[in-house]
């Protein structure tokens, strides 16, 4: 198989694209000289980095896992001037490990910014962020909801391990909007450490009822589920000021009658949190 013969939404094993493109098996920015290539993976199923879509850009996170992150450092720096230095930009996305979906060539959609996110040591630093579109302005190929429930799945069960210390810091240090992604149907990415963060500080108890969760899941761990006091769909963040945990009855009950008072209720036990925390 060669580039040109690609398809958006095609499926490759890392062997495969190092075959391809003729580059290195590892990192998440890979330069070929060979092939005039620079590929792009964004792997969902590691936590360091929060690339997200926005619409149809792609916000892609440079180069450089311990401190501040520098523009013309490696990669970065290619990526950087691929507007004039003539190198082929090619992004793939990973929702399960060892499956690489190419999403289709890419080329820089505005110039690069500096945003904070925390490192791999848990210290905050400055990034930078490479906005990124699909050439000749096609739109973000749909994928299947199976991929964003197990993107979740996996970023919860790593958000589970860590520390309380790491949870808090992951958690307020984050992108305040839900990924939106296209699908069959309208999904959402939760943000694992905010989920994680609003189940520990819950306790087990539900925060609208006040009673203890009606079972343990599969881990000993008292069930509760996250809900979003401000929904989503409405214009929501996905913060710890936002995210309350509740047993599954409340939490259908919040859905369907979505009452003022209990909304008001659950802005209150935010509020005690938070104040528990200053």
């Amino acid at each position: 198989m060669t580039i040109d013969e690609l398809v958006p939404g095609q499926i490759l094993r890392n062997d495969e694209i190092v075959s391809i493109f003729q580059c290195a098996p590892q990192g998440g920015m890979r330069r070929s000289k060979r092939t005039n290539s620079l590929v792009l993976i964004s792997d969902h199923t590691k936590a360091l980095y929060e690339d997200r879509w926005e619409g149809d850009v792609f916000h892609y996170t440079g180069m450089g896992r311990v401190g501040d992150q520098k523009l013309d450092f490696q990669q970065n720096k290619t990526l950087a001037e691929s507007t004039t230095n003539g190198v082929d930009l090619y992004l793939f996305e990973v929702f399960r490990e060892n499956e690489y979906v190419f999403m289709g060539q890419v080329e820089l959609a505005d110039q690069p910014y500096q945003d904070q996110q925390l490192d791999i040591e848990n210290n905050l630093r400055l990034v930078w962020i490479f906005p990124l579109k699909l050439k000749e302005n096609t739109q973000p190929i749909e994928i299947p909801q199976e991929w964003i429930e197990s993107k979740n799945r996996y970023r919860e069960k790593r958000a589970k391990k860590l520390s309380d210390e790491e949870l808090k810091a992951r958690a307020k240090h984050t992108n305040k909007k839900a990924i939106k992604r296209s699908t069959s149907t309208t999904a959402y990415e939760r943000n694992p450490y905010v989920s994680e963060y609003a189940k520990r500080w819950a306790n087990g108890i539900c925060q609208l009822c006040d009673q203890p969760a009606p079972f343990n899941d599969k881990d000993g761990t008292p069930y509760l589920e996250t809900h979003h006091i401000e929904w989503l769909s409405r214009g929501g963040d996905d913060t710890i000021e936002n995210t309350i945990a509740l047993c599954p009855n409340c939490h259908r009950k919040m859905h369907i009658l979505d009452r003022k008072a209990d909304v008001e209720k659950l802005k209150k036990r935010v509020r005690e949190r938070l104040s528990s925390l200053a």
